[in-house]
Formats: structure tokens, C-alpha cells, sequence
């Protein structure tokens, strides 16, 4: 099974997979985190290109195919081999993210991008997506309020997240059934609990 965890800046997807790992380890299930983009070598090292503050001049076509090649190669080197062996794989990110930001957060044509993104992952669609979702702005100010640095896509203007969020409620729409919306500015003890609910009933179905 492929779950990925989705939503804009500061909904707390990355602090909540460590967790959701070790409930399902002792639940008995094996599972496999990774993260978007990064996963392997070669996706990290165009992590650190995306994300790097200098390259603030980057173009948004340039910066919607790096996304792709750090994803093409996560889902043929990591993805596949451990759902083919029968194991949960559980993402932070994957590409309903470009789509939330580089289609609708920089307005490019939305059937381009998704036609890049099928190339990249060959298809391959998660089982369940989850939305962790919240304000704007209360996202951006847990970001402000904690000890990581900005990397170069938090960085952009307020309107720009708010296309983001605006376009994963659009592909909430789309598609109901793989999507589950949490809400994010619950307790974060709330949330987790509503975390692993979600994905217990998506397992027992």
C-alpha cells in the first residue's frame, strides 16, 4: 500500500511520520518512509537545489522538471521495489505537491504539468492521500516560530500559498475517494489520533 501525506507549509506532515511509523511497526506491519523530494542520492542532491535560497532566480518551468527527475528516480529506486514486496510506503510529499504548487501556486498549465508528472512516476498512484490542512497564514507562522530555516519555496508570497491550499480543495474534489482531509490546527496529539485512524481503516478495507 502507498500512502502520502500532503499539505501547505507548516501543517506538520514531517513531524507526524515519525510516529505514525512506530504505531504501525507495532501494529506488526512493515513500513517504509520517505519524503519528496529526496529519498535517494540522487533526489536529495536536487533537494538541496530546489531549496537552496540562492538560487531565488529560478524559473518555474526549471524548477517544475527538477521535481519531476527527483521523483522519477525515488519511485523507480525506492517506491516500486518496496511495494513490490508487499510493504507500506509512506511519503512525505509526492506529486499532488507539484500540482498544488508548481500548477496551481505558479499558474502553469495545469494538463502540462500533469502530463509531466505521469511521465515521472510512470503512472504509479497513491492508494490514500492525506490532507493535512490549515490557514495560510497560521502555517506560515509555525514555520516563523520554529528552529528550521526557510528553504526557497516557503519563502514565497502569502497569495502564492494560498493558490497552494486553494488547489489541493480542487483535488480533494477530484478525486474523494483516495483523499482524506484532516485539520491541522487541532492539538497535534489530535491530529496523530486522527492520523492513524485514517490509515487503519484504509488498511482494514
Amino acid at each position: 500500500m502507498f500512502i502520502t501525506l500532503e499539505g501547505p507549509e507548516g501543517s506538520g506532515k514531517t513531524s507526524h511520520i515519525p510516529y505514525l511509523v512506530e504505531f504501525l511497526r507495532e501494529k506488526g506491519y512493515v513500513i517504509f518512509p520517505t519524503r519528496e523530494p529526496g529519498g535517494t542520492s540522487i533526489s536529495e542532491q536536487i533537494r538541496d537545489v530546489l531549496h537552496d535560497m540562492k538560487n531565488a532566480e529560478m524559473h518555474p518551468r526549471t524548477e517544475t522538471l527538477l521535481y519531476q527527475a527527483a521523483r522519477a528516480q525515488i519511485v523507480e529506486e525506492v517506491i516500486k521495489p518496496r511495494l513490490a514486496d508487499r510493504e507500506i510506503v509512506l511519503s512525505d510529499r509526492y506529486y499532488d505537491s507539484t500540482i498544488a504548487y508548481q500548477g496551481y501556486g505558479h499558474q502553469q498549465n495545469l494538463d502540462e504539468i500533469r502530463a509531466l508528472v505521469r511521465y515521472a512516476t510512470d503512472g504509479l498512484t497513491p492508494n490514500l492521500t492525506i490532507l493535512l490542512d490549515l490557514d495560510v497564514e497560521v502555517g506560515l507562522r509555525r514555520k516563523t516560530q520554529s528552529d528550521v530555516g526557510w528553504n526557497r519555496m516557503e519563502a514565497y508570497f502569502v497569495e502564492f500559498h494560498r493558490r497552494v491550499r486553494a488547489g489541493y480543495h480542487e483535488m480533494v474534489k477530484a478525486e474523494p475517494k483516495r483523499w482524506v482531509v484532516v485539520n491541522s490546527e487541532q492539538a497535534w496529539e489530535s491530529v496523530q489520533a486522527e492520523l492513524r485512524k485514517v490509515i487503519l481503516e484504509k488498511m482494514n478495507n
